[in-house]
């Protein structure tokens, strides 16, 4: 008898952990593309109720959700309830984005003495990595189980497409951690001389989908920005977010200065939609921005590895587009903060370089992590 108990002891040591990571992780068929393929759909929970839902189709943040001061978790992420209203088009409700995130002027590059032409899907610009960009790949998916559940994504993207030089190979990791932070890192290869620029096309909406994004209190750890011509193409200058719109220094409500169309800046980019300059610019992990909804509570901390971010306020939404919980998007119910290198970077000689060589690998790192006020 001792002997059988000793076994069944055992027996739930070995197999209580694994029931439990299980939990954590769930894998589900969520569709078919028109060509057959499967897309999978992967929740990630930690023990605190947080959930993350992720798809290896575009690798999409499709939901995140957050507790309020009350404790209530709500989805705090734009996306669309169905795989089938992702295969329709989106604004890009939170997928990776790439070879280049952002913007490549005239939708063309020279490279160590040859001019690559890119897909030209903004206006004569390049954008997000063109017509059929990451965010319509099938990525490969690993799921990994544990307290700190994660999925891995890996895409190969051949030389040549969308007119890139070289084969990348990019592998993509949403880990949901347990302090309340989904982590995302960013790992590419190449084969040959190419550029990169990777992060995620996120909309938060810390109220939980109940109104615009104007209320929310955002401060960008940033003395600078980059400003742009009527393309949204980086004029090359630097200029300083002092005496503008543009400064977040201190906590700052999104709607206090969005439509102050004296300055050329916000008329430029219909409101908000410019580059942010880290004055950490280095590429440790660093406080970057905060983000805070006063009636929820929710607040969220961005930390990254980049050297700027993009901050987008959903200005062209315009109500067309049902969220999962059926409210219509409209305009400037999102923010993005695409946490990046600087757009137009392979014409910019004086940003830092988005060069990547064979030998070499792209690293880059953003966590966003909540916390209620």
């Amino acid at each position: 008898m001792k002997i059988l108990t000793l076994v069944l002891i055992w027996a739930n040591f070995l197999f209580m952990p694994a029931l439990a990571q299980q939990v954590n992780l769930e894998e589900e068929v969520w569709g078919k593309l028109p060509d057959g393929r499967e897309v999978q759909l992967f929740t990630l929970r930690n023990a605190s109720g947080m959930q993350v839902q992720v798809t290896n189709y575009g690798a999409y943040l499709v939901s995140f959700t957050a507790p309020d001061r009350q404790g209530k978790q709500e989805n705090i992420v734009l996306g669309v309830p169905t795989l089938a209203d992702y295969l329709k088009g989106t604004p890009n409700f939170g997928p990776v984005v790439g070879r280049f995130a952002n913007r490549i002027g005239g939708a063309k590059f020279t490279l160590d003495g040859t001019t690559y032409t890119l897909a030209a899907n903004n206006r004569s610009n390049h954008i997000h990595g063109g017509r059929v960009g990451f965010d319509k790949k099938l990525w490969t998916a690993t799921p990994v189980l544990g307290p700190e559940p994660a999925v891995i994504l890996q895409y190969t993207s051949p030389d040549g497409e969308e007119g890139y030089p070289g084969t990348l190979t990019v592998e993509v990791t949403y880990t949901l951690l347990k302090d309340d932070a989904l982590r995302i890192d960013y790992r590419a290869k190449t084969d040959k001389p190419t550029v990169v620029n990777l992060t995620n096309h996120a909309y938060f909406n810390l109220t939980g989908m109940k109104r615009d994004v104007l209320n929310h209190v955002l401060q960008i750890n940033a003395n600078q920005f980059l400003p742009t011509d009527e393309g949204q193409i980086p004029t090359g200058a630097v200029l300083p977010v002092a005496g503008t719109p543009l400064d977040f220094r201190k906590p700052t409500p999104v709607g206090q200065r969005i439509n102050d169309t004296t300055n050329v800046h916000i008329r430029t980019g219909f409101g908000y939609d410019h580059c942010w300059v880290f004055t950490d610019g280095s590429r440790l992990l660093k406080l970057g921005a905060t983000l805070y909804e006063p009636e929820s509570g929710r607040l969220m901390e961005l930390y990254t590895t980049e050297p700027g971010v993009q901050v987008y306020t959903g200005n062209h939404l315009n109500g067309r587009i049902k969220g999962r919980e059926g409210v219509p998007f409209t305009r400037r119910f999102g923010i993005c903060l695409e946490t990046q290198h600087f757009p137009d970077s392979p014409n910019k000689p004086q940003f830092p370089t988005t060069t990547l060589r064979p030998g070499e690998e792209f690293r880059s790192t953003t966590v966003f992590r909540m916390k209620v006020k």
